[in-house]
């Protein structure tokens, strides 16, 4: 049968949703609360000490991320961040005279600097990000130095049949909200932001009553207080906040959209659907029902012979979940005669069976298992504090209650709220001339 008739009918979110019954589950384990201080500036500091740990690990957030981007000027936020070390040099003093590393990671959310070194050495760490943070020096020099650099970045990406594809889910299912542009900017964004832009960035969101400051290691938890309040205490606070409201966004678009590409031997599917926000209060139930649609996924590729390496590396459920709204993405990459074989098995009518106690005690469990690696582990255990105050959740003891207190209701609450919206799909093929 022609391919192009399962892409037109292709509707995997709508047709692998099912009904659900309850179970009693292993609980979450016991997790180390850090020690909280607050500075006077509103600089909020957690800190953790680990007597083994012969490194020490700081992050510091910013609780505002590329979805402040103004319009047509997309990729802001993240020349700010790039601006913090806009050379090697400093990053070359971690790697050289502290053991460490140093790297800064921004997205629609926030913008976060992550920094290891030994731990005799935290001194060294504090200040040299407060030094970055309160003392920020933007010119034209440095501008441009930061713009060409990630231009250079997103010129590369913007070859790349995923990213292309990735972007126009994003725009179809956001329009012009912030979740359907580009967290990194484009070519032609990019070169519309001038360093005033960054100054009017910097004035409204780093700013230290808009961040949260963490430190995991070998530590005293009095003596990093002391310090950061000596480093980052002339750090000035902001004259007011900058609220995440934002203009709601249109109807998603429905009509399938293909994109033909040359020099690509795989066709790309992609399925999506708005989705709930971070904070809501059936996150949980979503990934654990991302877990099952994964599973039952992997179950009809074995079907059609493709393989688990092929699978693990070209089939993907993604829960993207943003402060505002997220989306949930199915990704496929295969071949055109393995992705024609796989669209017809996940059509198949066994699909549409109810999800079974078992698939769903699997996903439950896995997904606890994942949330007590990571309360095990003082660094990952710091991420989960840093997202509760960018997504503002309750508290972290409070999303691992949810956790443990999911049920199939709640997953079915989950699947029938998903079936309800709007699905985005597009294609990537090579073009028809490509072929020739």
């Amino acid at each position: 049968m022609n391919i192009k008739y399962y892409f037109k009918n292709f509707t995997i979110l709508t047709t692998v949703l099912f009904l659900c019954a309850g179970f009693s589950f292993a609980q979450t384990a016991k997790f180390a609360a850090p020690r909280q201080e607050k500075l006077l500036n509103g600089l909020k500091l957690l800190t953790w000490t680990e007597p083994n740990a012969e490194k020490v690990t700081v992050k510091l957030r910013i609780h505002s991320g590329s979805a402040f981007d103004p319009q047509a000027k997309e990729g802001t936020m993240a020349l700010l961040g790039d601006s913090l070390f806009p050379d090697e040099t400093v990053k070359g003093f971690f790697r050289d005279e502290l053991s460490g590393e140093l790297d800064v990671k921004s997205n629609f959310d926030y913008i976060q600097i992550n920094a290891t070194a030994n731990s005799d050495k935290i001194l060294d760490v504090l200040e040299t990000l407060a030094n970055a943070v309160s003392n920020l020096q933007i010119n034209k020099e440095i501008t441009a130095k930061v713009r060409s650099a990630r231009l250079e970045k997103v010129k590369e990406l913007e070859k790349d049949p995923s990213y292309i594809a990735d972007l126009a889910v994003a725009k179809r299912l956001y329009g012009d909200f912030p979740y359907g542009r580009a967290q990194m900017g484009t070519s032609e964004s990019l070169q519309k932001i001038d360093f005033a832009d960054l100054i009017f960035a910097r004035q409204r969101f780093l700013t230290p009553d808009n961040a949260t400051l963490t430190v995991v290691g070998n530590v005293k938890p009095d003596f990093v207080y002391r310090a950061v309040r000596r480093y980052f205490g002339a750090w000035e606070k902001a004259d007011k906040k900058v609220p995440a409201t934002f203009r709601q966004p249109n109807a998603p678009l429905s009509e399938k959209q293909l994109i033909e590409l040359p020099n690509i031997e795989k066709v790309e599917i992609y399925q999506a659907s708005r989705y709930m926000a971070r904070n809501n209060k059936d996150y949980q139930a979503g990934l654990i029902l991302a877990g099952i649609l994964f599973e039952r996924l992997k179950n009809s590729a074995a079907d059609v012979q493709i393989s688990d390496a092929d699978f693990q590396t070209n089939i993907f459920v993604r829960n993207e979940t943003h402060l505002l709204d997220g989306s949930f993405v199915i990704e496929i990459k295969l071949p055109a005669d393995k992705a024609t074989a796989f669209i017809e098995k996940i059509r198949q009518p066994f699909l549409l069976r109810k999800i079974s106690d078992a698939e769903f005690e699997k996903s439950k469990t896995s997904r606890i298992s994942e949330m007590n690696q990571s309360l095990s582990e003082k660094t990952t255990l710091a991420e989960l504090w840093l997202n509760a105050d960018t997504y503002q959740l309750i508290s972290v003891k409070d999303e691992i209650s949810k956790l443990n207190s999911v049920t199939l209701a709640d997953v079915q609450r989950v699947a029938e709220n998903l079936q309800k919206q709007t699905v985005v799909s597009v294609v990537v093929k090579k073009s028809e001339e490509t072929k020739k």
